[in-house]
């Protein structure tokens, strides 16, 4: 939280920083934020607590808004990694290509189509009969689980869900994948054997945390409810709903030269203003 907070806040307060890459490393650390706050408050109040009830509307609730993210999700990593193809592979079109228009058109189709395809499957979940067992098998309210609570016939909702999943994350992770692959190629290229280095470890950080946050979603929602992988699920539920939302703020943006920089200087002015007082 405290990280991705201070990247919104060093993105809208400097100017150096008013740039396509960073307008959209603001949304994912504004969809981080959302992210988190969905899903860890609640889960360590009733670690902590010990009350680990949940009201059915408070349940679905907490799954909408945590499904909606991860579909836009999906789909700004897909828009940030084209962004960094176009900057890397043709900087000269670059400039022209990725305007303040284009950047809040595709910012804004990420936003909608990730709440629009939620929206359909929260509104399924909604008309579905609770009974028998009350106890969900996860830390949070997540599709698996609640559809096993359900008395109705879910096969409909299952299917739809299934859809959606394969929407948002095949079509999203190949461009995602593609974009990278061709930027490591322009890399390769760079005659500099410092800076070709430098820039291979940042691209295959971001590929490696990309992978890992595609891979366990497309486990998770893509592949028979089996056992085996049923018990898994609540593992690998930890990488998309913990692990990505901690590390992207250090592997995008508090790794950035830019951004150090205008840490700095925010910092320095604060100790100014607290001298001048």
């Amino acid at each position: 939280m405290s990280g991705n907070i201070l990247i919104v806040v060093l993105i809208v307060a400097n100017q150096h920083l008013h740039t396509p890459m960073y307008f959209f490393l603001g949304n994912l650390s504004c969809l981080e934020i959302g992210y988190t706050s969905t899903i860890l408050p609640r889960m360590l109040a009733s670690l902590l607590t010990g009350d680990r009830t949940i009201s059915v509307s408070g349940c679905i609730m907490q799954f909408n808004w945590f499904s909606s993210l991860v579909a836009v999700e999906c789909a700004l990593l897909a828009v940030m990694s084209y962004d960094r193809y176009l900057a890397i592979c043709k900087p000269l079109h670059y400039a022209m290509q990725m305007n303040v228009s284009l950047c809040l058109q595709m910012a804004s189709l990420s936003w909608i189509s990730g709440f629009l395809a939620s929206t359909v499957t929260t509104s399924l979940l909604a008309q579905s009969t609770f009974c028998g067992p009350n106890e969900i098998d996860h830390f949070f309210c997540d599709f698996t689980p609640l559809i096993k609570l359900c008395c109705s016939d879910t096969s409909q909702m299952e299917l739809v869900t299934c859809i959606l999943a394969s929407i948002f994350t095949l079509p999203t992770f190949l461009l995602t994948v593609t974009s990278y692959i061709s930027i490591i190629a322009s890399i390769l290229r760079i005659p500099s054997t410092t800076k070709r280095q430098k820039a291979f470890s940042t691209c295959s950080s971001h590929l490696i945390l990309v992978t890992i946050f595609y891979g366990t979603l497309m486990i998770v929602y893509m592949l028979p409810d089996r056992a085996t992988v049923g018990n898994l699920n609540k593992v690998f539920s930890i990488f998309y709903t913990v692990l990505t939302p901690m590390v992207n703020p250090l592997i995008y943006s508090l790794r950035n030269k830019e951004v150090n920089r205008a840490l700095r200087k925010a910092l320095v002015n604060v100790c100014l203003s607290h001298k001048n007082q």
